[in-house]
């Protein structure tokens, strides 16, 4: 029994957490939604969550820019 769940666990596939960028969309993407909503408890609870978000991506650091010379 310990042995197929090893396996199983080893073969799931470890995804890497989400970049600052990534969280950055996905936080302005939950904004943009719950600001269409109408007035009411599910865009109160839709703000909360993009906020909640919006937190989490602020906690991960500023974004810096790429060292190197400009793009043209």
């Amino acid at each position: 029994m310990t042995g197929s769940v090893a396996n199983e666990t080893m073969n799931k596939e470890i995804q890497p957490p989400p970049d600052r960028i990534d969280q950055e969309i996905l936080a302005a993407d939950a904004l943009e939604r719950a600001r269409l909503l109408p007035p009411g408890p599910e865009r109160n609870e839709a703000l909360k969550l993009a906020s909640l978000l919006r937190c989490t991506a602020d906690s991960r650091g500023p974004v810096f820019a790429k060292r190197g010379r400009p793009r043209k």
